[in-house]
């Protein structure tokens, strides 16, 4: 079933509503009338990445492991880009099979090319879960010569799948830490693995289930009463980005009766003016999924801000900078519009 068969299997599903349910549903759930401001900025930055991707599927650029990888194929399906026939549909192909060729062959970990971190992992194992049954893999490797290291989608995901468990059964916390295998755990690289895991059994692959309940427990034992969200250790402030990603992951993982949910998600609706300088990518993308997942009057307000900024940041080329390259600055800064179309799974309410 590719992109447009879902929406139109969704759209049918809704029906059955009833009209004031439906008409809710709809404003929330489809990006019916993006904004003119978002679609420019979207196509050139798309524009950006399909003339900057390299033969092998990859950005030469700054940080631009699988996990960047991961983002970008992100980034083209999000606006509802076709993975089979679209203008973008072999930039996809060349993407995917980028990341499958660094994966381990054996163990899973989205981690070859000497990009050996979890957070290339967990954003390569979102990336992949997203293009899972969107994209004809019978045109997966078509053109490519290089037989090394082939596999499908599917397995590849359950191979990540399967490394990503293990590291967690080996880790003290039942989280993850920059190295697969590492014993000491923090929120930031946590949130980025957990995001690919309930994304890959969103899309039907087998994870098991006290994995995701072990990880949830985590982020709640890092979580206080008065919503504030731990690094590597519990409470003690933390970040905006930690209370955005914390706030994320509980709504995702069903959490949202937890008295920790809810104090986090009201830090996170009460910063909404505030702007984070320590990886501000990376906290418009956390926040902008936490607060369409938790409060979207408030997401309608951060989104207006956020294309204000986005608007005055973009280069003449379409791209972002960042202080870890221009691919992972202009993925990450188009993911954080994305909720303006909602074709991805994950970004369904």
């Amino acid at each position: 079933m590719d992109i447009h068969q879902n929406m139109l299997f969704l759209l049918a599903t809704a029906l059955f509503l009833t009209p004031s349910c439906y008409a809710q549903d709809t404003q929330v759930r489809f990006g019916t009338d993006v904004p003119q401001d978002v679609q420019l900025i979207y196509d050139r930055g798309l524009e950006w990445l399909a003339s900057n991707q390299t033969p092998e599927g990859g950005w030469n650029d700054g940080d631009s492991g699988p996990g960047v990888v991961g983002m970008c194929v992100m980034a083209f399906l999000a606006s509802g880009e076709d993975p089979n026939f679209g203008p973008y549909s072999e930039n996809i192909r060349r993407a995917v099979r980028n990341m499958i060729r660094n994966q381990g062959q054996t163990i899973g970990f989205f981690g070859g090319g000497g990009h050996g971190s979890m957070y290339h992992h967990g954003f390569a194992m979102l990336g992949m879960s997203e293009v899972y049954g969107v994209l004809d893999e019978d045109s997966l490797w078509d053109g490519d010569t290089n037989t090394d290291g082939r596999r499908s989608i599917g397995e590849s995901l359950e191979l990540a799948v399967r490394a990503t468990i293990t590291s967690q059964k080996n880790n003290q916390w039942n989280a993850w830490r920059y190295s697969p295998e590492a014993t000491d755990a923090d929120t930031s690289v946590s949130g980025a693995v957990l995001m690919g895991l309930l994304a890959a059994r969103n899309a039907g692959i087998k994870v098991p289930d006290d994995g995701i309940d072990n990880a949830l427990e985590y982020f709640r034992s890092m979580t206080t009463n008065r919503g504030e969200v731990g690094y590597s250790g519990i409470g003690g402030g933390g970040s905006n980005n930690l209370k955005s990603i914390a706030a994320l992951v509980f709504a995702i993982g069903k959490r949202k009766n937890l008295a920790e949910y809810k104090a986090v998600l009201e830090r996170v609706t009460g910063n909404l003016e505030v702007d984070e300088y320590s990886y501000p990518e990376y906290y418009r993308y956390y926040t902008a999924q936490a607060l369409f997942q938790g409060d979207f009057e408030s997401w309608n307000k951060w989104n207006l801000k956020t294309a204000r900024q986005l608007k005055d940041l973009q280069s003449d080329d379409g791209s972002f900078q960042s202080g870890h390259g221009t691919a992972y600055g202009t993925s990450m800064s188009l993911l954080a519009m994305a909720l303006n179309y909602r074709f991805l799974p994950i970004y369904e309410r």
